[in-house]
């Protein structure tokens, strides 16, 4: 099936295969792959791997007929466990890994690589998504509980729909927020200019996001945010709202110059603490992720002055 993409402003510089892969959900590489097999045109032409993306130009992807999303045992390198008893498992996951597998995304998910591990998962809810209670966006780490047994799934799938859950998250964010320590509450839904994206709109679904400035330096500000809500990207769209959006999420509106001198690829933003009461003994259950070494140096070099 061909889809057809305008390339926004946002985009304009940013190497091809990078900027199609962030507005499809496929892998770089698989845009790469499409690329040259000429299922990509550009204002109806071919373009080559390494050509730049021009803004105002129409890109026309053909994409092959999704894969099931039926999950299968898929190892994944460098995703740790924080947690783990007979009824949930506490993953550390690794940036560039899925919640679950889906059309959108063809890389690697938290479920195939529990599955992989030998891990038994409940089988509550739809088959694709069996044990995911919540989510993190590809390009976020962190803490993601997953439930093992129909009893934790059900407990924490009510747990997140009544906000009992303690999701706390840092964000490196562009600036300084004003005031240092607020609430943003702003509805929110897909973007109808761009589906790969959400926004702020008023036919959205209600919104709430906290934050508190931890540390401020020259140019950015690191944040702990506190989720009231679980919408798609809420952290990311609420901060791009504010006009100080994370480090290094060019999707919206980072600046892309300082995403390169980082060397990031991804928003800097995770899910640093997690805590519920456990489904099964009622005790209050909390770990804690560690910055992964990507999200740490960008830090160290905002730090030291790299703006």
């Amino acid at each position: 099936m061909t889809h057809t993409y305008f390339i926004p402003d946002g985009f304009a510089g940013e190497r091809l295969d990078t900027a199609l892969a962030k507005m499809t959900g496929l892998s770089r590489s698989k845009i790469v792959d499409l690329i040259l097999s000429g299922d990509v045109l550009v204002d109806g032409k071919a373009p080559g791997k390494s050509d730049r993306a021009i803004a105002g130009t129409i890109a026309e992807v053909s994409i092959p007929a999704p894969p099931s999303t039926e999950p299968e045992p898929t190892p994944v390198e460098g995703m740790g466990i924080l947690y783990e008893d007979e009824d949930i498992i506490i993953v550390d996951k690794p940036a560039g890994v899925a919640a679950h597998a889906s059309h959108n995304f063809d890389g690697p998910n938290v479920l195939g690589a529990l599955l992989a591990s030998g891990v038994r998962l409940s089988t509550s809810g739809p088959q694709e998504r069996m044990g995911i209670v919540h989510r993190l966006d590809v390009g976020t780490t962190g803490a993601m509980v997953v439930a093992k047994s129909e009893l934790a799934y059900t407990m924490l799938k009510r747990a997140f729909r009544d906000r009992t859950v303690t999701k706390i998250y840092h964000a490196l964010v562009q600036g300084h927020p004003d005031p240092m320590r607020g609430t943003v509450e702003a509805p929110i839904a897909r973007d109808h200019r761009h589906q790969w994206k959400m926004s702020v709109r008023a036919d959205g679904k209600h919104s709430v996001t906290h934050y508190d400035t931890i540390e401020a330096m020259a140019g950015a500000s690191l944040l702990e945010v506190h989720l009231e809500t679980g919408r798609t990207h809420q952290i990311r769209v609420h901060m791009s709202a504010l006009k100080h959006p994370c480090v290094g999420d060019d999707m919206y509106g980072a600046d892309p110059r300082l995403s390169e001198r980082l060397g990031l690829d991804r928003q800097w933003l995770h899910a640093v603490r997690l805590g519920f009461d456990h489904p099964r003994t009622g005790h209050y259950v909390e770990v804690e992720s560690r910055y992964p070494a990507d999200l740490q140096s960008a830090l160290n070099q905002m730090r030291n002055g790299a703006l």
